[in-house]
């Protein structure tokens, strides 16, 4: 029996329907379009099988695939490693040609090198697009083509160039939902896929809570952030509409979505920085790299309350406060002399918004070590801190209920370790 000719669009972090670059195209092919997404083991096994962000991505595929039935179609759903899958999905469908939008990480620029190679070896095309970003790889450089390593001159030059656009134009591929193949796959259960629900939510993004956001970004009690980071990580909203939305209403939202497409810059012109200082003249800091002091960091038990309340709200609910990240990063690197590397996968492992490229460049920054960074003798006071975002104390007793009676007494005096710390960079950082 002859199969059907398809095409297929491969979602990844773009989980969803509307204003999908990668599916626009593909849905513009002469082909049925066939949904697919794996559960790569290759990422799955390092995780604990009740991760907050499996449930997610689970939970917003479910979202796509209903949708996908109102028009007699559905999402095939695989599990297993990334080429495997592949090789099987060869010799199942007579596949002519695979979507998909871009990922710069330097591991999905590796699996992506595999896969088309797999693709093109059985003649099948491959196009990928840009979707996770206004402005990718090398569209913003300096005037001889080199990547920005700071943040204003790379942020006046993407206003410049957006404006020039005047907006980013939006994909409505609405008119087109009939092109999707028309399919029944099964949908499985989370269990299926090796894992159970997490008792730890995303939390819906929400836009008009940022109405202030230059006034009251900085004081967590107040709770007006958006909650939009783990959407953007997933790409269940898209940053066309997001940007073009900061660039009517909110400029001080818009550079904070300038930030994250700068380090995402970084790491795709400086993949090393994942595991190396991007400053490499910071290699020779001795940390002290303490265990029980690190465990006393990641419990929220360090006697320093903006810290340890950034700690806790983080492992109870997987969110943490953008003024408090930069606290208690500040502390665990400066305070505790404990390398950011160890913060960083701490970060990986909690935060619902885990993006390698953000999370890599704001603990390089806190650390003193990274691009356009905090100068190492900037050494956040927890206590002032406290007292200028925190005055009333109500974010620390909402995560620390001991707080009024019996709470630890500060795990290392504050002057005693900024002296520490900038004796031991000075004589830590290579000539």
């Amino acid at each position: 029996m002859t199969k059907q000719k398809v095409s297929f669009f491969w979602f990844r972090r773009d989980l969803r329907l509307e204003d999908n670059t990668g599916l626009f195209h593909a849905l513009q092919s002469d082909l049925p379009v066939i949904p697919l997404f794996i559960f790569d083991e290759d990422i799955l096994d390092n995780l604990p099988k009740n991760d907050a962000r499996v449930s997610f991505i689970y939970d917003s595929l479910q979202k796509i695939n209903n949708e996908l039935n109102t028009f007699e179609s559905s999402i095939l759903i695989k599990k297993g490693k990334t080429t495997a899958v592949w090789k099987s999905l060869l010799s199942e469908f007579d596949i002519q040609n695979v979507f998909f939008n871009k990922d710069y990480e330097p591991f999905a620029i590796k699996r992506d090198t595999a896969i088309c190679s797999l693709l093109k070896e059985n003649n099948v095309e491959c196009f990928s697009f840009k979707d996770h970003v206004i402005f990718e790889e090398k569209e913003i450089t300096k005037a001889d083509g080199s990547p920005y390593t700071v943040y204003t001159p790379y942020k006046n030059k993407w206003l410049e160039k957006y404006h020039f656009l005047g907006t980013v134009p939006e994909c409505d591929s609405s008119s087109m939902h009939s092109n999707f193949a028309k399919t029944k796959f099964s949908f499985p259960d989370l269990t299926e896929i090796g894992f159970k629900r997490s008792t730890i939510k995303v939390l819906p993004h929400n836009l008009t809570q940022i109405a202030n956001y230059k006034e009251t970004r900085d004081f967590p009690a107040l709770d007006s952030t958006s909650y939009l980071s783990p959407h953007l990580r997933f790409g269940t909203v898209s940053i066309r509409k997001l940007v073009n939305w900061a660039n009517r209403k909110n400029q001080t939202f818009l550079s904070e979505l300038i930030w994250r497409e700068f380090f995402i810059q970084i790491l795709f012109s400086f993949p090393n920085c994942v595991n190396h200082n991007f400053k490499s003249a910071y290699d020779g800091i001795q940390w002290r790299n303490n265990e029980e002091d690190f465990k006393r960091w990641c419990s929220g038990n360090t006697g320093y309350p903006m810290v340890d309340a950034g700690m806790r709200q983080l492992n109870e609910t997987g969110y943490m406060h953008n003024r408090v990240r930069m606290v208690v990063a500040s502390f665990l690197c400066k305070h505790l002399l404990i390398n950011w590397q160890w913060g960083e996968a701490y970060f990986a492992e909690k935060l619902l918004d885990f993006e390698l490229a953000s999370n890599v460049g704001n603990w390089q920054w806190a650390a003193g070590t990274g691009c356009d960074a905090a100068p190492y003798f900037r050494v956040f006071n927890p206590e002032i801190q406290q007292k200028k975002f925190d005055e009333k104390g109500e974010y620390i007793r909402k995560w620390i209920p001991e707080f009024d009676f019996g709470y630890a007494e500060p795990m290392v005096d504050h002057a005693f370790a900024r002296d520490r710390t900038i004796a031991t960079y000075k004589a830590g950082i290579l000539k």
